[in-house]
């Protein structure tokens, strides 16, 4: 029986201030720049502005990648483009700074944290602080038994809600969120099925690197073998990981509903993610008020547990490539909206009052023809 209480997430999770928001929205219909013509822009300041509880937004200054690492048991069935066991080496890439999420980390000024929970490889192999977390040596094959016994789903979840405390203790402003596995995605369509009680080939993808058809059908059926095994368990979200997720599936769940209890923005980045953000929204129903979707992956599993949690993708270009690539090409989306909503000027006094007569902010002269369709003229627009 595990000691950890999952119900108190619904409690200790409160959704964005709602009082702060429509001051934000407020605040944005005397800026200079019109209402509506930043599109989503407008949206996103607003969302940050909840967040932190403050008006104006304070700019985005600290974000962090942070990066769960574990190899899947699954991998073993060929289900994977990449070798089974080998997620070690998409991990040194990144601590190399030869991947593309450490590329672009690096070239938007956000630093990089890997944990490992689950690779399976020397622990000598990588540095300290990157394995000291590990909770196992890979993840079970969840197509014919448990990926994680329940104490180390429990240490696993644990983990990544100590991750998120950290990073809130230290002034992260806003989590950009990933994983390094090989057959992660197998288990994150396995958990996606069972819970929007979808079948197999629904939520089978191609993965990051893409596999062939017949590796698309081994891993149909890897998923479909889980879901039998997932079922029975479907109203235990811990249970539920221990049986077909993994533990650096489970660590994201606790850091993600962590990082919601702390009032700490996250940008999901593919399947991954979204599976576990499914998971934790059925633990606590506010949270995913505090994320938002990176990218569209092309995985289908995505799709379906970014409609089921009502997040809709920042962006949509098609990368595939997972660790995390995805969610930073969002974070200057989210940079952006924070500069605009803290900078952008008010409009002017003179073109600001309760009359359709009032001068645009444009105007050099009290005495210029009023312009009955002003578009800065909040008459104008109703």
């Amino acid at each position: 029986m595990s000691g950890l209480n999952l119900d108190d997430f619904v409690d200790l999770i409160e959704r964005p201030d709602g009082g702060i928001r429509r001051d934000a929205e407020e605040r944005r219909e005397r800026l200079a720049v019109p209402p509506g013509a930043l599109g989503r822009l407008d949206e996103l300041g607003e969302w940050l502005a909840a967040a932190q509880q403050r008006v104006p937004v304070k700019p985005v200054e600290r974000p962090r990648v942070i990066l769960f690492a574990g190899d899947h048991g699954i991998s073993d069935l060929g289900v994977s483009a990449r070798p089974a066991r080998s997620a070690h080496r998409l991990v040194r890439a990144v601590l190399d700074g030869e991947s593309p999420a450490a590329i672009l980390a690096a070239r938007l000024g956000a630093s990089v944290r890997v944990i490992d929970m689950a690779l399976d490889c020397d622990p000598e192999d990588l540095p300290e602080e990157v394995t000291r977390h590990r909770v196992r040596r890979g993840s079970g094959r969840l197509d014919v038994e448990d990926a994680l016994t329940l104490d180390e789903a429990e240490r696993a979840f644990r983990t990544g809600m100590a991750i998120a405390d950290e990073e809130a203790d230290s002034g992260t402003d806003l989590l950009v969120l990933g994983d390094l596995s090989v057959g992660g995605t197998t288990a994150a369509a396995t958990l996606i099925a069972a819970l929007c009680g979808t079948d197999a080939s629904v939520v089978t993808g191609r993965g990051g690197a893409a596999i062939d058809d017949l590796a698309w059908m081994r891993k149909c059926a890897a998923i479909r073998d889980g879901l039998r095994r997932a079922r029975p368990v479907l109203g235990d979200q811990l249970q539920l990981l221990a049986t077909v997720g993994g533990a650096d599936l489970a660590a994201i769940t606790g850091f993600l509903l962590q990082s919601a209890v702390r009032r700490t923005p996250v940008i999901l980045d593919g399947v991954v993610s979204a599976a576990c953000a499914l998971v934790a929204q059925r633990v606590a129903f506010r949270a995913p008020d505090w994320w938002l979707a990176g990218q569209a992956s092309g995985e289908p599993g995505q799709e379906k547990a970014l409609d089921r949690i009502a997040l809709t993708p920042l962006l949509d270009h098609g990368v595939t490539v997972g660790e995390g690539t995805g969610a930073l090409l969002a974070l200057p989306l989210v940079q952006a909206a924070a500069a605009l909503h803290a900078e952008l000027p008010e409009r002017s006094e003179g073109s600001e009052g309760s009359g359709p007569s009032e001068h645009p902010a444009t105007s050099e002269s009290p005495e210029d023809p009023e312009d009955p369709e002003d578009p800065e003229d909040p008459q104008a627009n109703g």
